[in-house]
């Protein structure tokens, strides 16, 4: 037993290791295969030995089961807010407060103020025990397994402290735009920036579901009884980053306010170029003896000040709220707006998500409100202006009926979303139609939302099973179809029935089952007959699979019409069961990044094959990305690439980069 007990305590050193190398140095030394190999000795020994499980080992970051409410936690020191400055005459006011207060110049530390969600943690002896949100200052709420999910936050420090620490959890936009897009795709709603995003993943009441969200954290702080042992908050970041912590690396140590200054202007320029949004600059005195000299006020320390960018807000109006039926039935309000130009980009409409975001942010129709753009994140309406109504403004309400079918909609317990559970819905069959030929599902090239249109309004089409029966002469008769164009479209759809059965079962819409779940699902199923024969226990057994999950494709297959129409498919050639053709794994350990626009093949084409290799793909760059692949227009990835030294390659070059591993990839 001694021996297992050490070996056991050896491979969590080991993981401990590589997952700070991998999630906050960004500088892994090992592939994810040989890393998926210690990690599944150690999941088989703890199997084994149960009472060799400790809290702190790597396996225990998800596994429990859902909460029914989070418990308070009182903070020992209370989280205080800061104050805001939004301009430098009253950045000016603070420096001089703070060295009236002091009676001596002092220096500052800078640091970048991340948009995200604030939290205290416990480690004990160097074993993370308790995380809490910030709550009302004094009281939080117990959030430590949906924390121990988070891969860059350590389980247990590089030393034996007794400590508390504050920091940020946040979400990187890269990862918030392609996590919204995977629950757009999924039927499901979006979340209006990174920041929402990351406290409604943080306050899951299943932790499953907070594994599966892509949650980043940088520590800040330190609780002030270790103000004597650390002399000031510069040491402090740097005491953070030995114990294993992740410390945001762009922060600075001003001798002079002039310096301030700089670091501010320098940031207020080059924000866009972070992978993080942050919404301005954090000033604190650097000094521990000053800090205390100084003290706080009931809510805020007066030795800190957060400056505030200057929002990237202009005032629009509301001219209509129309109502968007999606494919699996969501409707969507969507404010319809004066054309205005905000962060370089023309913005005429902007989603308002549901009806308890309208009526919390009291928007009407005929409102002036304040529209932000933070980034390159999607337009979001701030508030309105109730100050310029002159009462011809129209409260909106959502209709009690579905504006495509006239259907009743119903509004489940527990959700915000209005739904119309009409099947036969035509919105939702439109949807439904321009989702299956779309570029993640089956990308039937030339088969856009227009063309779908034109197809349906003929009479042509009425399930994706139709596409495969278009003849040329049917579409010969549509407006701009010549011979050319319906030889090029009929062939792009003959050629989409060699997808692969995930695009198939991801192209049927399910509610709730993404790419990412399609992929797993097929992988598992191996054929739509194994898969529609699956039940609920069956269906869970797959990582990417909880409960939810696994009752909508039961859902989905329960109706007869479904099943039909797969069976349909089926017939007409897509996503024959074949015998699997084993690629060699010669990509195993290396991470991809797909840019720009390629000629040979599509990108999500490029992306499958190299998946089949061993390789994994990511949609955005960072120190971890082993290659970009990279065609014309392949714009702030190639900068990113570029500046972290990741290898860039051409299409030929990826090409000529397959061969000599012993892998053709031919052009079409």
């Amino acid at each position: 037993m001694e021996e297992i007990r050490k070996r056991i305590d050896s491979l969590r050193r080991e993981i401990r290791e590589h997952d700070y190398r991998y999630y906050v140095l960004d500088d892994p030394i090992i592939s994810d295969a040989e890393y998926d190999a210690l990690m599944r000795e150690l999941v088989q020994l703890e199997e084994q030995y149960p009472e060799l499980i400790t809290p702190d080992s790597p396996t225990q970051r998800v596994g429990h089961e859902p909460s029914s409410r989070f418990a308070p936690v009182v903070h020992r020191e209370p989280m205080l807010s800061l104050n805001n400055a939004f301009s430098l005459d009253e950045l000016e006011a603070f420096r001089e407060r703070v060295e009236k207060l002091t009676g001596q110049p002092v220096s500052f530390v800078c640091e970048l103020k991340i948009d995200g969600l604030s939290v205290s943690l416990d480690y004990q002896d160097g074993v993370f025990v308790r995380g809490a949100t910030r709550g009302d200052g004094r009281t939080g709420e117990d959030v430590t397994a949906n924390l121990r999910t988070v891969r860059s936050l350590p389980l247990r420090l590089n030393e034996p402290r007794t400590i508390n620490v504050r920091g940020e959890v946040f979400i990187n936009r890269d990862d918030f735009l392609a996590f919204n897009e995977e629950r757009r795709q999924a039927g499901e709603s979006v979340f209006a920036n990174p920041r929402n995003a990351a406290a409604g993943s943080l306050r899951q009441l299943d932790p499953r579901l907070t594994a599966q969200r892509p949650l980043d954290i940088f520590l800040f702080a330190v609780e002030s009884r270790l103000h004597g042992e650390l002399k000031t908050q510069g040491e402090a970041l740097e005491y953070l980053r030995r114990l294993g912590l992740k410390v945001n690396p762009h922060y600075r140590i001003c001798r002079s306010f002039s310096e301030v200054l700089e670091f501010i202007r320098s940031w207020e320029e080059k924000r866009s170029s972070l992978p993080y949004e942050i919404d301005g600059i954090v000033i604190k005195v650097n000094e521990f003896a000053a800090q205390r000299a100084l003290g706080t006020t009931a809510r805020s320390p007066r030795w800190a000040v957060a400056y505030k960018f200057p929002a990237q807000q202009v005032v629009t109006k509301v001219l209509n709220i129309a109502v968007q039926v999606g494919r699996t039935g969501a409707l969507t309000p969507l404010a319809e707006l004066e054309p205005v130009t905000v962060a370089g980009s023309t913005v005429s409409r902007a989603t308002l998500h549901n009806e308890d975001i309208i009526k919390s942010r009291d928007i009407r129709i005929g409102d002036y409100v304040i529209l932000q753009k933070a980034g390159d994140v999607i337009p979001e309406i701030v508030r309105s202006l109730p100050e310029r109504r002159d009462g011809s403004e129209i409260s909106f309400k959502m209709p009690e009926r579905c504006p495509s079918c006239n259907q009743p909609v119903v509004r489940e317990a527990g959700e915000a979303v209005v739904r119309c559970v009409n099947n036969q819905c035509p919105a939702q069959r439109l949807e439904r139609l321009i989702h299956f030929a779309s570029k993640g599902a089956l990308d039937i090239e030339g088969l856009g939302p227009a063309i779908v249109g034109q197809l349906v309004d003929a009479g042509l089409v009425r399930t994706p099973a139709d596409f495969y029966r278009l003849r040329r002469e049917d579409l010969l008769q549509l407006e701009r179809f010549g011979e050319k164009s319906a030889d090029n479209l009929l062939a792009a759809i003959e050629a989409s029935k060699g997808q692969p059965m995930a695009r198939v079962l991801f192209g049927l819409g399910i509610r709730l089952v993404g790419e990412e779940v399609a992929r797993e699902v097929a992988r598992a199923a191996g054929s739509f007959p194994r898969l529609m024969a699956m039940g609920k226990e069956e269906l869970m057994a797959i990582p990417a699979v909880g409960e939810k999950i696994a009752q909508s494709i039961l859902d989905f297959f329960a109706v007869g019409e479904n099943r039909a129409l797969v069976e349909e498919l089926l017939e007409l050639g897509l996503a024959q069961e074949e015998e699997p053709q084993v690629q060699e794994q010669v990509l195993t350990g290396l991470t991809f990044v797909v840019t720009g626009r390629l000629e040979g093949f599509t990108r999500s084409e490029i992306e499958e094959f190299l998946r089949s290799l061993g390789a994994t793909v990511s949609s955005s760059v960072s120190r971890r990305t082993s290659y970009l692949v990279a065609g014309p227009g392949g714009g702030s990835k190639l900068d990113r690439a570029a500046e972290l030294g990741v290898p860039i390659l051409s299409e030929q070059e990826l090409v000529d980069f397959l061969a000599e591993r012993g892998v053709q990839l031919d052009r079409s």
